[in-house]
C-alpha cells in the first residue's frame, strides 16, 4: 500500500519541491494551500489531492485532514512547512504583525499536529517533519520575531519527540540555511519606520547581508530530498541540516563561544 504525507505550505518554494519529490518517489500527498483554486499543476499529477488548508483556521485544518484520509485511507506523515518571515526593528512592528507571526509559525504548527495525532495515534505510527531553520539554533540582526518562532519550532519538536516515541510516532527537524525560493517575497513581512533613526543602519546592513548570503543559496529541491530521508531513513535522529551554510553555520555556532560566534555575525551585517 502507497503511503501517504499532507503537505502544509505546498504552493511555492519548499512545499512545493516536496510535494513533487513524494510524488515522484511514489508516495500520495495530500498537497495543501490557502488558495487552492489558483492552483493549476500539482492537481492535475495522480495521487495528489491539492485542497484547502489555513494553519489559522482551525475548520480548514480538520476538513483537509479528513479529506486526505478519506482519499488515501491513511496518512503516515505530516511536514509542517507552511511559515513566513517577520523582520524588522520590534519598536516597528505592529502588534498584528506579531500575533500573526507566532500564530503562523507556531500556533498554526501546533493546530496542524494536533488534528493529526489522533490518526497517527490510532495506527500507533506515523512521522512529524517540522521545517526549523539554520535560524532555530542563531539569529540574525532584526530576526527577533522570526527567530523567536523558528527557537520555538526546535523546542517543541524535541519535547514532543519524548511523548511520541512511546507510541510509535517520530518527530524529526529539517533545518535549513539559505535556499532559493520567496521568502524574501510573498513569504517575507518587513517593517520598518524611517523616523526611528537609529535602526536604519542595520535595516541597510540586513539587506546587504541577506544578499551576500543568497549567492550560495541551495535549490528547494535539496530541501525536499532531506525531508524524503527523515521521513524514510526509519532512525532515531532528530535533527536534519540542509545545504552547506546551515553546516558551517551550525558547526560555528556549537563550537564558538557567544561573544566569538556574535561578533562574526556583526560584521557580516556591517
Amino acid at each position: 500500500m502507497k503511503k501517504t504525507i499532507l503537505i502544509t505550505g505546498s504552493s511555492t518554494g519548499i512545499g512545493r519541491a516536496t510535494v513533487t519529490k513524494f510524488h515522484q518517489e511514489g508516495w500520495n500527498v495530500v498537497a495543501t494551500m490557502r488558495t487552492p483554486e489558483k492552483e493549476e499543476e500539482l492537481n492535475k499529477l495522480e495521487n495528489v489531492l491539492v485542497t484547502k488548508l489555513d494553519v489559522t483556521d482551525l475548520q480548514s485544518i480538520g476538513d483537509a485532514v479528513s479529506a486526505g484520509i478519506a482519499k488515501f485511507g491513511k496518512i503516515d506523515a505530516l511536514l509542517n512547512n507552511a511559515g513566513y518571515g517577520a523582520y524588522g526593528p520590534l519598536e516597528a512592528m505592529p502588534r498584528e504583525n506579531i500575533v500573526r507571526q507566532f500564530n503562523t509559525n507556531v500556533i498554526g504548527l501546533l493546530d496542524v499536529t494536533k488534528a493529526v495525532l489522533p490518526h497517527f495515534r490510532q495506527n500507533k505510527s506515523g512521522s512529524i517533519i517540522n521545517i526549523s531553520s539554520i535560524g532555530g539554533k542563531m539569529t540574525f540582526p532584526l530576526g527577533t520575531l522570526y527567530h523567536g518562532t523558528k527557537f520555538a519550532v526546535e523546542g517543541i519538536s524535541e519535547a514532543l519527540s519524548f511523548e511520541l516515541d512511546k507510541i510509535g510516532i517520530k518527530v524529526k527537524i529539517v533545518e535549513p540555511g539559505a535556499i532559493a525560493t520567496d521568502f524574501g517575497g510573498r513569504s517575507f513581512d518587513f517593517q520598518n519606520d524611517e523616523s526611528l533613526e537609529e535602526y536604519q543602519p542595520s535595516v541597510q546592513a540586513l539587506f546587504g547581508g541577506w544578499e551576500k548570503a543568497m549567492v550560495n543559496a541551495s535549490p528547494a529541491s535539496l530541501v525536499a530530498d532531506i525531508i524524503f530521508t527523515a521521513a524514510t531513513d526509519d532512525s532515531e535522529t532528530l535533527r536534519y541540516r540542509a545545504g552547506a551554510d546551515a553546516e558551517q553555520l551550525l558547526d560555528a555556532r556549537a563550537s564558538m563561544s557567544d561573544a566569538d560566534f556574535i561578533g562574526m555575525i556583526k560584521s557580516q551585517f556591517s
